[in-house]
């Protein structure tokens, strides 16, 4: 499924971020940029060493924040780490909002125009699906209809239950 903002198209795919062919993916990261489980863990094992150790030499980033590092032997040639917050922790959505948009913004920077999101947050720092659709969609609409060089942004999730949750709110 896609829909058009402005000059840039928004996708929804169901699959593997890792063999997607983008110029970056977004990885839902920690604050310590520490590649373990879940889509940081994929990365880790298909981009190999490098993208850890550049994430090492960076050295961690906010809740929110979001940093860029090669993309390794990943089809991808950047990862941006996107810190999205833990269930529980305080102000949860503002700080998925934040990690969206800094993704976008560090995209813009680096000359990226075309990106594949997962759903952060929503592994085992818990945040409900639903919200994280909501949120991520409507906060990537609205920085596609203003002023920038990204032409596709693609939402790609493992499960059904999550690419049904993004369909519904797209």
């Amino acid at each position: 499924m896609e829909t058009k903002v402005n000059n840039s198209l928004i996708e929804l795919r169901q699959g593997d971020i890792t063999e997607l062919e983008v110029d970056a993916v977004v990885n839902a990261a920690n604050d310590q940029l520490i590649l373990g489980g879940g889509v940081a863990g994929a990365i880790r094992s298909k981009g190999g060493p490098t993208i850890q150790q550049e994430c090492n030499k960076i050295g961690g980033t906010y809740v929110g924040g979001a940093v860029v590092t090669t993309g390794g032997n990943l089809k991808a040639k950047h990862v941006i780490h996107a810190v999205g917050p833990r269930m529980g922790e305080g102000d949860e959505d503002e700080k998925l909002k934040n990690a969206t948009l800094n993704s976008l913004k560090r995209s813009d920077e680096k000359g990226i125009q075309t990106l594949a999101f997962p759903a952060i947050s929503t592994g085992i720092f818990g945040f409900p699906i639903d919200r994280c659709a909501r949120i991520m969609l409507g906060n990537v609409k609205e920085y596609l209809s203003g002023e920038t060089k990204i032409s596709r942004v693609v939402f790609c999730l493992f499960d059904k239950k999550s690419f049904d949750v993004f369909t519904k709110e797209l």
